[in-house]
């Protein structure tokens, strides 16, 4: 089915303010590994995403950087994120800038992501991750820049094997990827460098 502007959701209510307002707040879930964000921002939201994953790939995806997205995810999806944020879709989680992984869908290996390159590692992946509930859940003592001695916070529904996974990345650094959980209207930041204690 072919989306057109009269049949597409719309974007941020305000673009250049909801743009503006959530890049802030992702920017301080990474300053603040697992201190939990409200994103407050309106926009559309395409069935199968959550207002926080689609107002984080609104204010970060665009023409030079490729998303990911699982196969399953509704082709409106596609067209809400090509008519917005004008960015390739890619079919190779490693390919990609941005990997997008909705509730139910199968999140790809971390070590399947692209890592960065040693002279340029901000440019590695980053992923978001819709997961169950965030507050509520397993609990997870985080360490590292940003936090001063540890932080605890609750996930229920992080990908199976995360944990392991989060240690091999995080033993990359410089390089690896960062990772955004968000459900429903919260988002929480977990940076490269920040170091799961359980």
């Amino acid at each position: 089915m072919t989306h057109t502007a009269a049949t597409l959701l719309p974007g941020f209510d305000d673009p250049v303010a909801g743009a503006q307002a959530t890049f802030r707040a992702a920017l301080q879930a990474l300053a603040s590994p697992g201190q939990i964000q409200l994103l407050e921002q309106a926009c559309g939201v395409p069935a199968g995403l959550s207002p926080a994953m689609t107002a984080m790939l609104l204010a970060l995806a665009d023409v030079d950087a490729p998303v990911w997205l699982p196969a399953s995810v509704d082709d409106s999806v596609r067209g809400f994120l090509r008519f917005h944020c004008a960015c390739p879709l890619v079919a190779d989680p490693a390919q990609a800038r941005f990997i997008a992984v909705p509730a139910g869908c199968i999140a790809p290996a971390l070590d399947g992501c692209d890592a960065g390159d040693p002279a340029y590692p901000d440019l590695s992946a980053t992923l978001l991750i819709e997961v169950q509930a965030l507050g509520t859940g397993d609990p997870l003592t985080l360490a590292g820049p940003g936090i001063r001695g540890t932080r605890a916070v609750s996930v229920a529904g992080l990908p199976r094997g995360f944990r392991e996974q989060w240690a091999a990345n995080h033993a990359l650094f410089p390089l690896g990827v960062d990772v955004f959980l968000t459900q429903g209207n919260l988002v929480c930041g977990l940076p490269r460098t920040t170091r799961m204690e359980n």
